[in-house]
């Protein structure tokens, strides 16, 4: 058996608690591999999110993106279908579809891979430097859509919806 060596790109490993940490829209982001470690290949994020978090309606045109739930539930809706996600469930989302996902359990814990790489280069966008690994403080406003949706496009991210509702995504399709 044979490998082939990618001079670019060396082995990552990272324990828990290790890579850059963000406050990412309501979340913790933690970044275990960035683009720039794997050469663009992927971006891995480990996330700690309260329930209601989730991601606007939108299609990714450049990317797509694999959940790997590790606590919790969430709800995905992709391309008109709702599926309920409990810890140990996976989710593919190809580019090109309308996707989006809610938090359902009081907080969730997941694994997000999108390929190619540069997810980070999006939340770095939006976030800040977490001031500890904890969910954030809960934001007083809502977040701005017209940044949001400014910052998607930039990263070949098109927003169609408005950010998550309060209600369960199990029981309303987003129009």
């Amino acid at each position: 058996m044979s490998t082939q060596a990618h001079p670019s790109v060396t082995s990552i490993v990272m324990q828990p608690g290790a890579g850059e940490a963000l406050w990412f829209l309501g979340a913790l982001a933690t970044v275990k591999a960035s683009s720039e470690a794997t050469a663009g290949r992927v971006t891995a994020t480990e996330f700690l999110a309260p329930c209601g978090h989730g991601s606007p309606l939108h299609i990714r045109n450049d990317h797509d993106q694999s959940f790997y739930v590790l606590e919790g539930e969430l709800t995905f809706w992709l391309d008109g279908e709702i599926t309920a996600a409990p810890a140990g469930s996976y989710v593919y989302g190809p580019r090109g579809i309308p996707f989006r996902f809610t938090v359902s359990s009081e907080q969730a814990r997941f694994l997000l891979v999108t390929e190619p790489g540069s997810f980070e280069e999006f939340m770095r966008a939006l976030a800040e430097p977490a001031l500890e690994h904890a969910i954030p403080p809960a934001a007083t406003e809502p977040p701005d859509i017209a940044r949001l949706s400014a910052a998607a496009a930039d990263y070949g991210i098109e927003i169609l919806g408005p950010p998550v509702p309060a209600t369960d995504d199990r029981k309303s399709v987003p129009s």
